[in-house]
Protein backbone atom coordinates (compact mmCIF):
# COMPACT_ATOMS: atom_id res chain seq x y z
CA UNK A 1 0.00 0.00 0.00
CA UNK A 2 1.45 3.35 -1.14
CA UNK A 3 1.94 6.16 1.36
CA UNK A 4 0.34 9.36 0.04
CA UNK A 5 2.58 11.72 2.05
CA UNK A 6 5.74 10.24 0.63
CA UNK A 7 4.51 10.62 -2.92
CA UNK A 8 3.55 14.21 -2.34
CA UNK A 9 6.98 15.07 -0.91
CA UNK A 10 8.74 13.45 -3.87
CA UNK A 11 6.65 15.48 -6.33
CA UNK A 12 7.42 18.77 -4.63
CA UNK A 13 11.17 17.97 -4.57
CA UNK A 14 11.21 17.16 -8.29
CA UNK A 15 9.39 20.42 -9.08
CA UNK A 16 11.92 22.48 -7.13
CA UNK A 17 14.84 20.86 -8.90
CA UNK A 18 13.26 21.45 -12.31
CA UNK A 19 12.63 25.14 -11.52
CA UNK A 20 16.15 25.63 -10.16
CA UNK A 21 17.63 24.18 -13.36
CA UNK A 22 15.59 26.55 -15.49
CA UNK A 23 16.56 29.79 -13.56
CA UNK A 24 19.31 31.91 -15.27
CA UNK A 25 22.34 33.06 -13.27
CA UNK A 26 22.24 36.91 -12.82
CA UNK A 27 25.36 39.06 -13.61
CA UNK A 28 26.68 41.44 -10.80
CA UNK A 29 25.84 45.13 -11.32
CA UNK A 30 28.65 47.36 -12.78
CA UNK A 31 30.20 49.80 -10.22
CA UNK A 32 29.21 53.46 -10.49
CA UNK A 33 32.06 55.65 -11.87
CA UNK A 34 33.58 57.76 -9.09
CA UNK A 35 32.64 61.43 -8.89
CA UNK A 36 35.51 63.88 -9.45
CA UNK A 37 35.55 67.70 -9.50
CA UNK A 38 37.01 69.19 -12.65
CA UNK A 39 37.92 72.61 -13.99
CA UNK A 40 38.78 73.91 -17.42
CA UNK A 41 42.33 75.02 -18.20
CA UNK A 42 42.25 78.77 -18.79
CA UNK A 43 44.22 80.80 -21.28
CA UNK A 44 45.15 84.39 -20.42
CA UNK A 45 47.85 87.05 -20.58
CA UNK A 46 49.35 87.22 -17.09
CA UNK A 47 51.94 89.43 -15.41
CA UNK A 48 54.74 87.72 -13.51
CA UNK A 49 55.73 89.43 -10.26
CA UNK A 50 59.09 89.19 -8.52
CA UNK A 51 59.65 90.12 -4.91
CA UNK A 52 62.57 90.50 -2.54
CA UNK A 53 63.21 91.41 1.09
CA UNK A 54 64.31 95.03 1.43
CA UNK A 55 65.88 97.19 4.11
CA UNK A 56 64.78 100.80 4.30
CA UNK A 57 67.42 103.52 4.43
CA UNK A 58 67.39 107.30 4.31
CA UNK A 59 67.87 108.55 0.77
CA UNK A 60 70.59 110.76 2.29
CA UNK A 61 72.20 110.05 5.67
CA UNK A 62 74.36 112.81 7.07
CA UNK A 63 76.54 112.04 10.09
CA UNK A 64 77.11 115.26 12.01
CA UNK A 65 80.56 116.00 13.48
CA UNK A 66 82.03 119.12 15.01
CA UNK A 67 84.97 120.66 13.13
CA UNK A 68 86.59 122.18 16.22
CA UNK A 69 87.25 121.19 19.83
CA UNK A 70 85.39 122.93 22.63
CA UNK A 71 82.75 122.60 25.32
CA UNK A 72 79.15 122.09 24.23
CA UNK A 73 76.83 124.84 25.45
CA UNK A 74 73.45 123.55 24.28
CA UNK A 75 71.46 121.37 21.90
CA UNK A 76 68.97 123.39 19.85
CA UNK A 77 66.73 120.75 18.25
CA UNK A 78 64.25 118.14 19.41
CA UNK A 79 65.48 114.61 18.87
CA UNK A 80 63.49 112.59 16.37
CA UNK A 81 61.93 115.63 14.69
CA UNK A 82 62.41 117.10 11.25
CA UNK A 83 64.97 119.84 10.81
CA UNK A 84 65.57 122.01 7.76
CA UNK A 85 68.84 122.67 6.02
CA UNK A 86 70.64 125.45 7.90
CA UNK A 87 68.80 124.97 11.23
CA UNK A 88 71.00 125.35 14.31
CA UNK A 89 71.63 121.99 15.98
CA UNK A 90 74.42 122.54 18.55
CA UNK A 91 76.34 125.48 20.03
CA UNK A 92 79.94 125.18 21.22
CA UNK A 93 81.41 127.74 23.64
CA UNK A 94 82.57 130.56 21.28
CA UNK A 95 84.68 132.59 23.76
CA UNK A 96 88.11 131.05 22.95
CA UNK A 97 87.45 131.41 19.24
CA UNK A 98 86.18 134.97 19.61
CA UNK A 99 89.39 135.80 21.45
CA UNK A 100 91.47 134.31 18.62
CA UNK A 101 89.50 136.40 16.14
CA UNK A 102 90.03 139.57 18.16
CA UNK A 103 93.75 138.87 18.36
CA UNK A 104 94.00 138.19 14.63
CA UNK A 105 92.01 141.36 13.88
CA UNK A 106 94.35 143.46 16.03
CA UNK A 107 97.38 142.01 14.27
CA UNK A 108 95.82 142.79 10.91
CA UNK A 109 95.14 146.38 11.91
CA UNK A 110 98.74 146.80 13.13
CA UNK A 111 100.14 145.37 9.91
CA UNK A 112 97.86 147.59 7.84
CA UNK A 113 99.19 150.64 9.71
CA UNK A 114 102.76 149.57 8.99
CA UNK A 115 101.89 149.06 5.34
CA UNK A 116 100.39 152.55 5.15
CA UNK A 117 103.55 154.09 6.66
CA UNK A 118 105.89 152.23 4.31
CA UNK A 119 103.76 153.18 1.32
CA UNK A 120 104.02 156.85 2.33
CA UNK A 121 107.80 156.51 2.70
CA UNK A 122 108.03 154.89 -0.71
CA UNK A 123 106.12 157.81 -2.25
CA UNK A 124 108.66 160.28 -0.79
CA UNK A 125 111.58 158.15 -1.96
CA UNK A 126 110.15 158.07 -5.45
CA UNK A 127 110.26 161.88 -5.63
CA UNK A 128 113.75 162.07 -4.08
CA UNK A 129 115.28 159.48 -6.39
CA UNK A 130 114.27 161.57 -9.39
CA UNK A 131 116.11 164.60 -7.98
CA UNK A 132 119.12 162.51 -7.01
CA UNK A 133 118.66 163.17 -3.26
CA UNK A 134 118.59 159.40 -2.57
CA UNK A 135 120.25 156.57 -4.41
CA UNK A 136 118.50 153.98 -6.52
CA UNK A 137 119.56 151.34 -3.99
CA UNK A 138 117.85 153.17 -1.14
CA UNK A 139 114.71 153.42 -3.25
CA UNK A 140 114.75 149.66 -3.99
CA UNK A 141 115.19 148.92 -0.28
CA UNK A 142 112.06 150.92 0.45
CA UNK A 143 110.17 149.02 -2.26
CA UNK A 144 111.08 145.76 -0.57
CA UNK A 145 109.94 147.15 2.78
CA UNK A 146 106.55 147.92 1.30
CA UNK A 147 106.33 144.44 -0.20
CA UNK A 148 107.20 142.87 3.15
CA UNK A 149 104.56 144.99 4.90
CA UNK A 150 102.01 143.92 2.29
CA UNK A 151 102.88 140.26 2.89
CA UNK A 152 102.37 140.78 6.63
CA UNK A 153 98.94 142.28 5.96
CA UNK A 154 97.99 139.33 3.72
CA UNK A 155 99.09 136.84 6.37
CA UNK A 156 97.18 138.69 9.06
CA UNK A 157 94.10 138.77 6.83
CA UNK A 158 94.37 135.00 6.38
CA UNK A 159 94.58 134.58 10.15
CA UNK A 160 91.46 136.70 10.58
CA UNK A 161 89.61 134.60 7.98
CA UNK A 162 90.71 131.38 9.69
CA UNK A 163 89.59 132.69 13.06
CA UNK A 164 86.23 133.73 11.60
CA UNK A 165 85.74 130.24 10.13
CA UNK A 166 86.60 128.57 13.43
CA UNK A 167 84.20 130.89 15.24
CA UNK A 168 81.44 129.96 12.78
CA UNK A 169 82.10 126.29 13.55
CA UNK A 170 80.87 126.87 17.09
CA UNK A 171 77.36 126.81 15.60
CA UNK A 172 76.70 123.35 14.12
CA UNK A 173 73.90 123.54 11.54
CA UNK A 174 71.96 120.95 9.55
CA UNK A 175 73.50 120.26 6.12
CA UNK A 176 70.28 118.67 4.80
CA UNK A 177 66.56 118.59 5.53
CA UNK A 178 65.51 115.43 7.33
CA UNK A 179 64.83 113.69 10.62
CA UNK A 180 67.48 114.38 13.27
CA UNK A 181 68.33 111.41 15.45
CA UNK A 182 69.36 111.08 19.07
CA UNK A 183 72.09 113.45 20.24
CA UNK A 184 75.26 111.57 21.12
CA UNK A 185 76.54 114.40 23.36
CA UNK A 186 75.15 116.50 26.18
CA UNK A 187 75.67 120.08 27.31
CA UNK A 188 79.03 120.43 29.07
CA UNK A 189 80.74 117.64 27.11
CA UNK A 190 84.12 118.37 25.58
CA UNK A 191 83.59 118.12 21.85
CA UNK A 192 86.27 117.08 19.36
CA UNK A 193 86.17 116.58 15.58
CA UNK A 194 86.33 112.79 16.03
CA UNK A 195 83.12 112.68 18.12
CA UNK A 196 79.85 112.14 16.24
CA UNK A 197 77.11 114.48 17.43
CA UNK A 198 74.05 112.99 15.70
CA UNK A 199 72.72 111.75 12.33
CA UNK A 200 70.20 113.32 9.99
CA UNK A 201 68.34 111.19 7.46
CA UNK A 202 66.33 112.48 4.53
CA UNK A 203 63.21 110.31 4.56
CA UNK A 204 61.12 111.73 1.74
CA UNK A 205 61.73 109.91 -0.46
CA UNK A 206 63.09 106.93 1.45
CA UNK A 207 65.35 104.31 -0.11
CA UNK A 208 64.65 100.57 -0.20
CA UNK A 209 67.74 98.40 -0.67
CA UNK A 210 67.35 94.77 -1.76
CA UNK A 211 69.33 92.12 -3.61
CA UNK A 212 68.62 90.02 -6.69
CA UNK A 213 70.56 87.12 -8.11
CA UNK A 214 73.16 87.64 -10.78
CA UNK A 215 71.06 85.59 -13.22
CA UNK A 216 67.98 87.68 -12.50
CA UNK A 217 70.01 90.82 -13.21
CA UNK A 218 71.31 89.38 -16.50
CA UNK A 219 67.80 88.36 -17.56
CA UNK A 220 66.54 91.90 -16.98
CA UNK A 221 69.54 93.96 -18.09
CA UNK A 222 67.77 95.40 -21.14
CA UNK A 223 64.79 96.57 -19.07
CA UNK A 224 67.08 98.07 -16.42
CA UNK A 225 69.12 99.96 -19.02
CA UNK A 226 65.97 101.37 -20.60
CA UNK A 227 64.74 102.65 -17.25
CA UNK A 228 68.14 104.13 -16.39
CA UNK A 229 67.93 106.34 -19.50
CA UNK A 230 64.78 108.00 -18.13
CA UNK A 231 65.29 110.98 -15.74
CA UNK A 232 64.74 109.73 -12.22
CA UNK A 233 61.69 111.89 -11.48
CA UNK A 234 60.02 110.70 -14.70
CA UNK A 235 60.46 106.97 -14.08
CA UNK A 236 57.23 105.00 -13.61
CA UNK A 237 56.07 104.34 -10.07
CA UNK A 238 55.64 100.59 -10.52
CA UNK A 239 57.26 99.01 -7.43
CA UNK A 240 55.07 97.94 -4.52
CA UNK A 241 56.17 97.79 -0.89
CA UNK A 242 54.67 95.34 1.60
CA UNK A 243 55.06 95.51 5.38
CA UNK A 244 56.04 92.45 7.39
CA UNK A 245 52.40 91.44 7.92
CA UNK A 246 51.69 91.63 4.18
CA UNK A 247 49.90 94.99 4.33
CA UNK A 248 50.71 97.04 1.23
CA UNK A 249 52.16 100.53 1.58
CA UNK A 250 49.71 102.88 -0.18
CA UNK A 251 52.30 104.64 -2.34
CA UNK A 252 54.33 102.97 -5.08
CA UNK A 253 58.02 103.57 -5.66
CA UNK A 254 60.31 103.97 -8.63
CA UNK A 255 63.52 102.21 -9.60
CA UNK A 256 66.65 104.15 -8.56
CA UNK A 257 69.81 102.27 -9.58
CA UNK A 258 71.77 99.01 -9.48
CA UNK A 259 74.98 98.85 -7.48
CA UNK A 260 78.30 98.79 -9.32
CA UNK A 261 79.31 95.19 -8.52
CA UNK A 262 78.09 91.70 -7.72
CA UNK A 263 78.82 90.47 -4.21
CA UNK A 264 81.42 87.75 -4.71
CA UNK A 265 80.42 85.94 -1.50
CA UNK A 266 76.73 85.58 -2.42
CA UNK A 267 76.51 86.06 -6.17
CA UNK A 268 73.86 88.74 -5.62
CA UNK A 269 73.73 92.38 -6.64
CA UNK A 270 72.13 95.25 -4.72
CA UNK A 271 69.26 97.21 -6.23
CA UNK A 272 67.72 100.43 -4.89
CA UNK A 273 64.25 101.97 -5.19
CA UNK A 274 62.77 105.22 -3.87
CA UNK A 275 59.35 105.50 -2.21
CA UNK A 276 57.42 108.68 -1.38
CA UNK A 277 57.25 109.14 2.37
CA UNK A 278 55.61 112.52 3.05
CA UNK A 279 54.37 111.57 6.53
CA UNK A 280 57.65 109.91 7.56
CA UNK A 281 55.81 106.64 8.27
CA UNK A 282 58.70 104.63 6.83
CA UNK A 283 61.89 104.78 8.88
CA UNK A 284 65.48 103.60 8.29
CA UNK A 285 66.14 100.06 9.46
CA UNK A 286 62.64 98.75 8.75
CA UNK A 287 62.32 95.47 6.84
CA UNK A 288 59.75 95.08 4.11
CA UNK A 289 59.16 93.36 0.79
CA UNK A 290 59.32 95.02 -2.59
CA UNK A 291 57.42 93.63 -5.55
CA UNK A 292 57.17 94.49 -9.21
CA UNK A 293 56.22 93.05 -12.58
CA UNK A 294 59.26 91.60 -14.32
CA UNK A 295 57.58 89.73 -17.17
CA UNK A 296 54.29 89.38 -19.04
CA UNK A 297 53.35 86.00 -20.53
CA UNK A 298 50.82 85.98 -23.36
CA UNK A 299 48.33 83.13 -23.89
CA UNK A 300 49.47 81.31 -20.78
CA UNK A 301 47.65 78.07 -19.86
CA UNK A 302 46.62 78.16 -16.18
CA UNK A 303 45.15 75.59 -13.81
CA UNK A 304 44.77 75.50 -10.00
CA UNK A 305 47.88 74.30 -8.18
CA UNK A 306 45.77 71.54 -6.60
CA UNK A 307 45.49 69.87 -10.02
CA UNK A 308 49.20 69.10 -10.13
CA UNK A 309 50.70 66.12 -8.33
CA UNK A 310 54.32 65.02 -8.33
CA UNK A 311 55.52 61.48 -8.89
CA UNK A 312 59.26 60.80 -8.80
CA UNK A 313 60.08 64.39 -9.74
CA UNK A 314 57.57 64.48 -12.62
CA UNK A 315 54.52 66.76 -12.47
CA UNK A 316 51.28 65.11 -13.55
CA UNK A 317 47.64 66.04 -14.03
CA UNK A 318 44.53 63.96 -14.68
CA UNK A 319 42.76 65.03 -17.88
CA UNK A 320 39.13 63.99 -18.45
CA UNK A 321 38.59 63.10 -22.10
CA UNK A 322 35.31 63.72 -23.96
CA UNK A 323 34.15 60.15 -23.21
CA UNK A 324 34.54 60.84 -19.47
CA UNK A 325 37.56 58.58 -19.06
CA UNK A 326 40.70 59.64 -17.17
CA UNK A 327 44.09 60.22 -18.78
CA UNK A 328 47.25 60.60 -16.67
CA UNK A 329 49.40 63.22 -18.36
CA UNK A 330 52.90 64.58 -17.64
CA UNK A 331 53.13 68.37 -17.69
CA UNK A 332 55.80 71.05 -17.24
CA UNK A 333 54.96 73.83 -14.81
CA UNK A 334 56.17 77.42 -15.02
CA UNK A 335 55.63 80.35 -12.66
CA UNK A 336 52.97 80.50 -9.98
CA UNK A 337 50.26 83.12 -10.40
CA UNK A 338 48.39 83.30 -7.13
CA UNK A 339 46.74 79.87 -6.58
CA UNK A 340 47.36 78.92 -10.22
CA UNK A 341 50.18 77.21 -12.09
CA UNK A 342 51.27 78.26 -15.54
CA UNK A 343 51.56 75.06 -17.61
CA UNK A 344 54.23 75.47 -20.27
CA UNK A 345 53.90 72.00 -21.81
CA UNK A 346 51.56 69.00 -21.78
CA UNK A 347 48.19 70.72 -21.55
CA UNK A 348 45.99 72.78 -23.87
CA UNK A 349 43.56 75.52 -22.96
CA UNK A 350 40.00 74.27 -22.71
CA UNK A 351 40.84 70.75 -21.52
CA UNK A 352 39.14 69.45 -18.37
CA UNK A 353 41.46 68.73 -15.46
CA UNK A 354 40.66 67.01 -12.17
CA UNK A 355 40.96 69.24 -9.10
CA UNK A 356 39.54 66.95 -6.42
CA UNK A 357 39.38 63.16 -6.57
CA UNK A 358 42.71 62.58 -8.30
CA UNK A 359 43.31 59.49 -6.16
CA UNK A 360 40.10 57.93 -7.53
CA UNK A 361 41.30 58.09 -11.12
CA UNK A 362 43.08 55.38 -13.06
CA UNK A 363 44.26 55.64 -16.65
CA UNK A 364 41.38 54.81 -18.97
CA UNK A 365 38.84 54.39 -16.17
CA UNK A 366 35.45 56.12 -16.43
CA UNK A 367 34.58 58.92 -14.01
CA UNK A 368 31.63 61.16 -13.29
CA UNK A 369 32.90 64.73 -13.69
CA UNK A 370 31.26 67.57 -11.84
CA UNK A 371 32.34 71.25 -11.96
CA UNK A 372 34.76 72.49 -9.32
CA UNK A 373 33.65 75.71 -7.62
CA UNK A 374 36.48 77.40 -5.68
CA UNK A 375 35.81 79.33 -2.46
CA UNK A 376 37.32 82.48 -4.02
CA UNK A 377 37.80 83.46 -7.67
CA UNK A 378 40.98 81.99 -9.14
CA UNK A 379 41.07 83.66 -12.54
CA UNK A 380 44.43 84.93 -13.72
CA UNK A 381 43.25 88.54 -13.48
CA UNK A 382 42.36 88.25 -9.82
CA UNK A 383 45.21 85.99 -8.79
CA UNK A 384 48.19 87.62 -10.49
CA UNK A 385 48.80 90.56 -8.12
CA UNK A 386 48.43 88.43 -5.00
CA UNK A 387 51.21 85.87 -5.32
CA UNK A 388 54.43 86.90 -7.02
CA UNK A 389 57.25 84.57 -7.99
CA UNK A 390 60.60 84.93 -6.27
CA UNK A 391 63.44 86.20 -8.46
Amino acid sequence: MKRPHANLFAGILISILILAGCTKKEEPAAPTPPVVLVTTAEQADVPIFSEAVATLEGSTNSQIYAQISGYLLRRNYNEGTQVKKGDLLFEIDPKPFQANLDKATATLQNNQSQLTRTQQDLARYAALVKSGAVSQQEYQNEVQTVQSAQANVDAAQASVTSAQIELSYTKVTAPITGIAGKAMVQAGDLISPSLQLTTISALDPIEAAFTVTEQFYLDNTDRINRVMQIPQNDRPESIELLFGDGTPYPKKGRFEYVNRQVQTSTGAISVYALFPNPDNVLRPGMYAKVRGITQRITNAVLIPQRCVSELQGIDQVVVIKPDNTAEIRNVVTGDQVGPLWIITSGLRAGESVVVEGIQKCQAGSPVTPEPYVPDTPTSATNAAPAAPANP
